[in-house]
């Protein structure tokens, strides 16, 4: 939102790690241990890595015994962990932002000149190919996106990783969220009414007119199984122009209207009342206010200015999740 408002271009690359669990690196995994532990809390862990094994079945049939030279056991609760900290130490820098969530890495540079912006975040994906290759951790270049955030015409020039132009796009999909390069959240928006409109017709013999279920049991699918879909995330993309949040006002609108088989002349609002459901902007103002009251709560003192309004003048009308409360 900086570089929107300060009419800057925002040069990202959104990394995608290839078997990232699968291919951990055991012995530089734990070469760091070793560093940061005790010998008490590294033994555990070393004979937690090592000496397991593999078959494969296929009907009666068995394939020999293989050791697992690489990765961390997934489904364990040491997996992730083990994983965070073999990534620990991803190159950063003070003109960058580094973004990172498991193998999920993004890279953002900001700068009025779009070639500057490139060249830096050139800069970052260069120290981090030397990382990449140190630890034996493999990138898809072609499937890494870069993506720049404006509103000024043009985009950043391409970057490179390991040699490899980075596919550009106008959007990306990161943790289940579609950004777009104007950050308007209708990427996102259109994306989730059609996932909407593919789940209520696989949901349609169960929660549709002729349904022989209960009102209250075709209310508990909808909010188990359709709700969720365009409610991840609305923190965020709650903060979409009105036009864009009616889409889903208008999904949320038809799905009663179908659980219910109301008449025409029944109102919205009135099925929203009876049903006890709150609308979009409603479901949109509870969630932000619950997810300020968890930041001001949280052990993290790092994460508690996030939802800080400092009440600066803004030149853009666009609203950041601060607006909504």
């Amino acid at each position: 939102m900086e570089s929107l408002e300060g009419k800057s271009y925002c040069a990202s690359a959104f990394l995608d790690i290839s078997q990232a669990f699968d291919r951990v690196w055991h012995e530089g995994l734990l070469f760091k241990l070793k560093n940061a532990l005790t010998d008490h809390l590294y033994g555990i862990l070393k004979s937690f890595l090592q000496q397991r094994h593999f078959i494969v079945q296929q009907g009666e049939a068995l394939s020999d015994l293989y050791h697992i030279r690489a990765g961390v056991p997934q489904g364990s609760v040491l997996g992730p962990i083990l994983y965070l900290l073999f990534t620990a130490d991803l190159p950063t820098s003070e003109s960058l932002i580094t973004g990172t969530f498991a193998d999920d890495t993004t890279i953002l540079a900001t700068h009025s000149d779009p070639k500057i912006a490139s060249q830096m975040l050139q800069k970052g994906l260069n120290d981090i190919s030397h990382w990449l290759k140190k630890w034996q951790i493999k990138a898809n270049e072609t499937k890494s996106v870069n993506v720049t955030f404006t509103l000024r015409r043009g985009s950043c020039p391409p970057v490179t990783l390991n040699n490899i132009v980075v596919p550009q796009a106008d959007h990306v999909r990161y943790l289940g969220l579609y950004l777009d390069k104007r950050l308007t959240w209708q990427k996102h928006i259109f994306t989730k009414r059609k996932q909407l409109g593919i789940q209520t017709r696989k949901l349609y013999w169960l929660i549709g007119r002729k349904s022989q279920l209960s009102l209250e049991n075709k209310i508990l699918l909808y909010k188990a199984i359709l709700k969720p879909i365009w409610t991840y995330g609305i923190q965020l993309w709650g903060t979409a122009s009105h036009s864009n949040i009616e889409i889903l006002q208008r999904f949320q609108n038809k799905a009663l209207r179908m659980i219910t088989n109301a008449p025409w002349y029944v109102p919205n609002e009135l099925l929203h009342h009876d049903l006890r459901l709150p609308t979009v902007k409603q479901e949109i103002l509870r969630h932000t206010r619950t997810y300020k009251e968890c930041i001001e709560r949280h052990p993290n003192i790092l994460a508690r200015p996030l939802m800080a309004n400092h009440n600066k003048a803004r030149r853009l009308k666009s609203k950041v999740p601060q607006d909504l409360i």
